[in-house]
């Protein structure tokens, strides 16, 4: 019943925010800054946990075609199709949840606990006007850039083990042509698609369980965790019907 009334704040809020979007312009600095704090937060661990996760794709995937002739030739597209389509909106959607949708559930749980969102309903100020709508936006923002900074540095990794590994017996060129020659448009847009969704689901999920959150401090802490937890069961499951859509 709890999980029920959750999911029917959620879509609320989703249409509460639709409906604030007409009061953007004069939020735009809010955006912004909520942009910057995204970025600033995720950067780093994206571009470093990204550069690895390209290294072992290719790593273990070299290994399994280096028992088959000639098949190595096509780890520059296995690695560059599994980073934009999958692994780069996926991984960097996880870093997101842990880094950004725990700190604004961490925020709003404390306002909430505080009476400040009382105290700006009391001025006649809409909390989500003020609090979820730039942090959503932000999101939207962040996440495509987010995303194709981490299938960019994915790559990368993937052509550093190439080029350091014995058992991978490709050059550089052979690896880039076959990366170019598979990953399209449509694959980088199908990624990127996913990757504006997902930051969608967080920032909504993050948004409604600090607004949700009642009683003391302690219930902050219960809150940043549920907030874990329901994003990425979210993550996993609308990843999986939007491949099959997109397939």
């Amino acid at each position: 019943m709890k999980l029920l009334q959750l999911w029917a704040f959620i879509f609320q809020l989703f249409f509460e925010t639709c409906k604030e979007l007409r009061y953007l312009p004069r939020q735009i600095g809010r955006c912004f800054e909520q942009c910057c704090i995204m970025g600033y937060q995720t950067l780093p661990i994206v571009g470093i946990l990204s550069i690895f996760m390209g290294g072992i794709l290719a790593l273990q995937t070299g290994y399994s075609l280096s028992k088959l002739p000639g098949a190595q030739s096509f780890l520059g597209s296995i690695v560059g199709l599994s980073m934009c389509r999958e692994l780069g909106p996926l991984m960097t959607a996880f870093l997101l949840t842990g880094r950004v949708g725990s700190a604004i559930t961490a925020e709003l749980g404390s306002m909430s606990v505080y009476k400040e969102v009382d105290a700006l309903r009391t001025m006649n100020l809409s909390p989500v006007r003020l609090l979820v709508m730039p942090r959503v936006v932000g999101g939207l923002l962040m996440m495509p850039f987010l995303t194709i900074f981490s299938t960019v540095l994915g790559w990368l990794g993937g052509w550093i083990v190439t080029q350091s590994v014995n058992f991978i017996s490709i050059n550089g060129a052979i690896y880039w042509r076959s990366l170019k020659q598979y990953v399209d448009v449509e694959s980088i847009n199908d990624g990127l698609l996913k990757a504006e969704i997902f930051a969608l689901v967080i920032t909504l999920i993050s948004s409604a369980m600090g607004l949700q959150t009642k009683g003391g401090p302690r219930e902050i802490g219960t809150s940043v965790t549920r907030t874990l937890v329901q994003s990425m069961i979210a993550i996993l499951m609308l990843d999986y019907f939007v491949t099959k859509v997109l397939l």
